[in-house]
């Protein structure tokens, strides 16, 4: 695994990105670089949310992660810039991480301890208030899946998990939205809770139909106007 650890000069900037430390002033953010370690993660490198001994809370500044279980290594969900992962171990005893990390493309984080990053919100609460509102997120995050268990058959949970991946980690090319093909059919039929036949046959349909178009690099949804040219 290659991780290089990046200079203090550039810790400022990092954390001056993030929405959760808007709040707080200069001297605020100076300290918060004081405790600070970043990293840099080269694609399909582990990483351990939880040491054993120390658990870690990590800020996604560049990238995009998978998190898993760590007991079955089964997708999660996908964290990109801006995101927060690994805050289970604020509210969990070393050695209980159910969570693993992989970096599905160069990644780089900022990464505090749970005991640091529990002083931090002690001293500054702004700061808890934003973590605890990251984590009520999640917990609709999977309230939301529950439901959409419930009431959505399996073709329209892929096709609205596509519909957010690519809206989340895309950018627009040539009026489409496009976005790298960072997952494989079974991390997609994992966090849809569907079969990897499923989703094959799904997204087959789907390029067929004209929504999507996709091959072993990049995904994408297609314009409206590309959709209208393939069924002339």
């Amino acid at each position: 695994m290659k991780r290089t650890a990046l200079g203090t000069l550039t810790k400022y900037w990092f954390l001056e990105g993030f929405n959760l430390f808007s709040k707080l002033g200069m001297n605020a953010m100076m300290e918060l670089c004081e405790e600070l370690v970043m990293h840099r993660y080269s694609k399909g490198a582990r990483i351990n949310l939880d040491s054993g001994d120390e658990q870690s809370v990590y800020f996604l500044k560049k990238g995009s992660v998978k998190i898993v279980s760590s007991d079955t290594e089964v997708a999660k969900f996908i964290a990109h810039p801006g995101n927060i992962f690994g805050e289970l171990g604020l509210y969990q005893l070393p050695g209980e991480g159910e969570e693993t990390a992989y970096a599905l493309e160069e990644s780089v984080v900022c990464t505090f301890s749970a005991n640091q990053m529990n002083e931090l919100m002690a001293k500054h609460p702004s700061l808890k208030n934003g973590v605890l509102k990251i984590y009520g997120f999640r917990i609709k995050r999977l309230e939301r899946r529950l439901q959409d268990l419930l009431h959505k058959d399996s073709g329209t949970r892929i096709e609205e998990f596509i519909r957010y991946y690519v809206t989340a980690f895309g950018v627009p090319v040539n009026g489409r939205q496009e976005a790298r093909k960072l997952l494989s059919h079974k991390d997609i039929a994992h966090l849809t809770n569907t079969s990897r036949q499923t989703v094959n046959n799904v997204l087959t349909g789907l390029r067929r139909e004209g929504t999507i178009d996709y091959n072993a690099k990049v995904i994408s949804i297609l314009s409206p106007e590309e959709k209208i040219n393939r069924h002339e």
